[in-house]
């Protein structure tokens, strides 16, 4: 219990020091986390329960072979590949969001630094050491979050891709 208080401590300490715009960051990082846990979890847990369905739907069909049943295949697939391809694009959108609120957080930190320079002058640094922190932990925090969902996302597209390429071979077209 002791050591989550102190955690607790040291991520409180670390969100005062990069400012506001941190909050920014984790928001967006924690959205971007959990559409990715969710399509995880859907890759795994419900797509193979409709790709089960729809294997079973086409080897029941009698006709498999005409144009007709080409288009049914076909849409199968589409509304297979929209399931897979649902909140990806929003995903990017929040791995491409993390570096720019973390140089919102840069831009508002530097601010900060000009209003201390032009009330107190430069001769008191411990005063713009603060607006320098805000600076420079919002920066690095947008860009630890980018990464870290850059590489995840990446994971998750190729899983989608041949989860879908799995689902076009299992339904052979003579």
């Amino acid at each position: 219990m002791l050591y989550l208080m102190e955690l607790w401590e040291s991520i409180r300490d670390f969100l005062a020091t990069g400012g506001d715009v941190l909050y920014i960051v984790m928001g967006v990082l924690f959205l971007m986390w959990v559409l990715m846990i969710e399509r995880y979890w859907y890759l795994t847990g419900a797509f193979p329960k409709l790709r089960n369905e729809i294997i079973a739907k086409w080897d029941a069909r009698k006709d498999t072979t005409s144009w007709y049943a080409h288009r049914i295949r076909e849409a199968w697939i589409s509304e297979a590949n929209d399931k897979l391809n649902a909140r990806i694009l929003l995903i990017k959108t929040c791995v491409a969001l993390c570096p720019l609120v973390g140089l919102l957080g840069t831009v508002t930190g530097m601010i900060s630094v000009f209003e201390i320079m032009a009330v107190q002058g430069t001769g008191n640094p411990r005063l713009m050491a603060s607006g320098i922190s805000m600076a420079t932990i919002p920066t690095m925090a947008g860009m630890v979050a980018a990464l870290s969902g850059m590489f995840f996302a990446t994971r998750l597209e190729s899983k989608v891709r041949r989860a879908k390429e799995g689902l076009v071979d299992s339904l052979p077209h003579h």
